[in-house]
């Protein structure tokens, strides 16, 4: 555990991003490839299944420590991270367990099916024998996320460093579905597997922002524009008379939408397509509130299927029968594509509408109207371009639209975790219904250190109630907060939901007597 220990020390005590791919590179030369292993499971979201409830890790730690539940809560909410907050208020170990990652992985899935009883003893063991931060891993280990100090692109970038290959190569190797027990690490990474894996997705290809500069240097007669649709983005597979259907996020989410499934099994051949899931009634696009009913369910029951059937809008062609069409030029990828749709016409497949233009301010209208079709926006797509993998800057832009905004009252505050575990970064806001607060959103991002620092002072002076690590503060500060989409939702008691709330401003001009009223933000509700 030592070697990982000191690899996540590294990359959450620093900011340099050739600081991190060293320790990275560092302990791909010590680990050994069990341990590497583990190590891309973990952090590339393949954890297994959780043994350990924290509940009950929350009440051992207790019990040990003798501390009371209300002082043990008052350190969480100081710390912002369980495992962390375990860490340190557990006494000083009496001993040393000198295992290795794979070791400790393999004991912690032999807790599956153990009572209660053999599960506290393993891990009071554990704790008396580990020194702060591989307890402190170890915790992690048991229940939390490794989202630590290491993006999924910097993960890739430092293996495609070590390995001296292409970025685009690895992301390709480590992408899909993949057992720890069933493959070998430098096998792996160098895509030994993927002929054998007819599952395997490719890394998607993303879009940057639109640039401000591209007018100035773009010609229009070299790009395409179509709508950017706001559903799940997903890539359809057809090897070997098997389907696969893969999220943006890396998950097999085939099962979820089985009229696309039943239509691709009916198409001819071999193909991996990139497209758009979307809910679509009576040839309209339905907004994506609407798609999210059906997401992460076990059970599709044949109500909802009914009333928000799916449909697929196809973007790019990437393989035909067994060739991989990436570095082929956009356009010729569109022609296969078109002919690709031709062939197996009707629902659930449709091809992204190509939207015709002279020039750039012929987009302007468009793009301002396109809510009104449930779209985001557009994108314009370079004809030249190949099938990048992730993002690169030039060859595929996103050109959203301005978001809605609305003015609302901060209620409720919570510290964040981490580096920020000091601070209330985590914000919960209202809005006036007739004369009460109801709350409509929360939101963590889009205020400067320093307004962090002035909005944290406010809470402590101003905390009106606790509820364990969240404190309800009085309406006072009101932000003008900004969001993409819209929708009735009972899940809120507002009675809607926002689509990427984010703060724009602070509105120190303003009262909680200027704050938008329910009644008005419903009329936004396309």
């Amino acid at each position: 555990m030592k070697a990982f220990a000191s690899l996540i020390n590294k990359l959450d005590s620093s900011n340099k991003t050739k600081l991190k791919l060293e320790a990275v590179d560092q302990f791909l030369r010590e680990a050994t490839a069990q341990d590497k292993l583990w190590f891309l499971a973990l952090f590339t979201g393949k954890r297994p299944k959780r043994n350990v409830n924290t509940a009950l890790l929350k009440q051992w730690a207790i019990e040990l420590t003798g501390i009371p539940e209300w002082l043990f809560l008052e350190a969480y909410s100081s710390v912002g991270d369980l495992a962390e907050t375990l860490a340190l208020i557990l006494p000083p170990e009496t001993g040393y367990t000198d295992y290795n990652l794979s070791q400790w992985m393999n004991l912690i899935q032999q807790l599956s099916g153990k009572d209660d009883a053999e599960k506290k003893s393993f891990v009071l063991n554990a704790w008396d024998n580990l020194p702060l931060t591989e307890r402190f891993i170890f915790n992690k280990l048991l229940g939390g996320s490794f989202r630590i100090g290491l993006s999924s692109k910097s993960l890739i970038n430092a293996l495609a460093h070590y390995y001296d290959m292409e970025a685009s190569a690895v992301a390709h190797s480590i992408m899909g579905s993949w057992n720890i027990n069933e493959v070998d690490f430098d096998s792996l990474i160098q895509g030994k597997y993927i002929s054998a894996a007819i599952s395997k997705p490719y890394p998607f290809c993303l879009a940057y922002p639109l640039s401000e500069d591209f007018e100035q240097s773009a010609i229009p007669e070299e790009w395409q524009a179509e709508y950017k649709w706001d559903g799940i983005r997903a890539q359809l597979i057809k090897r070997e008379n098997e389907v696969f259907i893969w999220s943006r996020g890396e998950e097999l989410v085939t099962d979820q939408f089985p009229e696309i499934r039943d239509a691709l099994l009916k198409c001819s051949g071999n193909f991996v397509l990139d497209g758009e899931v979307l809910a679509v009634k009576d040839g309209q696009i339905l907004n994506f509130n609407e798609l999210q009913k059906r997401l992460n369910r076990k059970n599709l029951p044949s109500k909802i299927l009914q009333e928000i059937p799916v449909e697929i809008f196809l973007y790019d062609l990437l393989e035909l029968e067994g060739e991989d069409c990436r570095d082929q030029p956009f356009i010729e990828r569109r022609r296969k594509l078109e002919t690709w749709i031709k062939l197996n016409p009707g629902n659930p497949f449709h091809i992204s509408e190509i939207i015709s233009f002279k020039n750039w301010s012929d987009l302007v209208t468009i793009r301002a109207n396109s809510r009104e079709v449930n779209s985001e926006g557009l994108m314009l797509k370079r004809y030249n371009s190949i099938y990048h993998a992730g993002r690169k800057r030039g060859d595929w832009w996103k050109w959203k639209i301005e978001p809605l905004t609305i003015d609302a009252v901060l209620i409720y505050a919570q510290k964040g975790s981490g580096r920020r575990s000091a601070y209330y970064t985590d914000y919960t806001f209202a809005v006036k219904q007739e004369d009460k607060l109801v709350t409509i959103a929360k939101a963590y991002s889009g205020l400067s250190n320093k307004e962090i620092q002035e909005v944290s002072r406010f809470v402590n002076k101003n905390a009106i109630e606790k509820f364990g690590p969240v404190r309800t503060v009085k309406p006072e500060l009101v932000f003008e907060l900004a969001f993409e989409g819209i929708a009735y939702s009972n899940r809120h008691k507002s009675g809607v939901a926002l689509r990427f709330p984010r703060i724009v401003r602070w509105r120190k001009d303003k009262t909680v007597a200027d704050i938008d009223d329910i009644i008005e933000i419903k009329k936004l509700i396309p």
